[in-house]
């Protein structure tokens, strides 16, 4: 499978309640996919359903499932696989967030970042893969992160989890070149305005994404590329090469200077109530983005914070999505 993803073609989507998980769905929907969707949330589920059957789905179908846990993502990928008799492709973006020095944060919420972010995938390529290869075909994509080939402050759980994630892409990679019309991807989205941010868990710091903020759907557009394989480079925004460049070329610059920049485009100014954010259980949000808008609107923002202008908080969401953020 070298070209693009056939009509009606069945893909299954983790984390397509909310951000780049229902940008994704939603924009296979318009194409009439079959999308098998799974995440914690079962309202939030169907309320993605929903917005998937009006974009033009061929169907979807909502298999509520917390990727943690292995025996449920195994009954996922059976569910998926029996729904059509076959895999086209699965797009692994279930994740969670943490913020706080880590001998701050409690102990089980970094283990449940891991939990979600590196072996919920860990357990999804484990299941779907005896599925693609039995059939010689398919794409498993895994959704990583800039934070993935640099570090950050105040987000360890987050920044091993998605160093994790990329090995694991790299090694699956490598296991399955025997087959060459199976494959594995890799993105790594830089700054996206998805809901990653206000629901994650912190200690007191409240994240958002930083510049320059590309929208969920825009993440969400070239990530299709990629399983259409209409696009072969990982990196989501020319930024992201800089940042490597940086922590890779000059580490003494790189480490003496992104605690600051990350206190000052990364971290919101005022201080959040420590919590355990949706770690643990879903936060009921059916949302693509999370209200610190993209493009010029993020520029603008970011100003008036550096500038301490305050605004409103946004107004609630819709069915349609409208509030949150974060490096993806």
């Amino acid at each position: 499978m070298t070209g693009p993803l056939p009509d009606g073609a069945v893909v299954l989507v983790t984390g397509a309640s909310s951000g780049i998980g229902l940008g994704v769905s939603r924009r296979l929907a318009a194409r009439g996919m079959h999308l098998v969707l799974a995440a914690r949330d079962r309202a939030a589920l169907d309320q993605a359903a929903a917005d998937c059957v009006r974009a033009g789905a061929a169907s979807a179908m909502v298999v509520p499932t917390d990727v943690g846990d292995d025996e449920a993502v195994a009954r996922l990928v059976a569910t998926a696989a029996g729904r059509e008799g076959r895999i086209d492709a699965v797009v692994s973006a279930a994740g969670v967030a943490s913020y706080g020095r880590l001998e701050e944060q409690p102990a089980d919420v970094a283990r449940a970042v891991l939990r979600t972010n590196l072996l919920g995938g860990l357990s999804l390529a484990h299941h779907a893969l005896p599925v693609l290869r039995a059939q010689g075909r398919g794409r498993l994509l895994l959704v990583g992160s800039v934070l993935g080939h640099v570090v950050a402050p105040t987000m360890t759980p987050y920044v091993v989890s998605k160093w994790g994630l990329r090995g694991l892409a790299r090694q699956l990679q490598v296991e399955n070149r025997d087959l060459p019309d199976l494959h594995v991807d890799y993105v790594a989205p830089g700054g996206v305005d998805t809901p990653i941010y206000t629901s994650a868990a912190t200690t007191g710091v409240r994240g958002r994404p930083p510049l320059p903020v590309s929208s969920a759907d825009r993440a969400a557009e070239q990530i299709v590329a990629m399983l259409d394989g209409r696009r072969r480079a990982a990196q989501l925004t020319p930024v992201n090469h800089l940042l490597r460049f940086g922590f890779t070329a000059v580490p003494w610059v790189y480490d003496a200077l992104v605690t600051p920049a990350f206190r000052a485009i990364a971290a919101e100014r005022e201080p959040a109530p420590a919590g355990p954010g949706n770690a643990f259980e879903p936060v009921a949000e059916h949302a693509l983005s999370g209200g610190h808008g993209s493009g010029l609107r993020a520029v603008a923002r970011q100003v008036g914070r550096t500038l301490g202008v305050r605004r409103p908080p946004p107004a609630p969401s819709g069915p349609s999505g409208g509030a949150g953020g974060g490096v993806a």
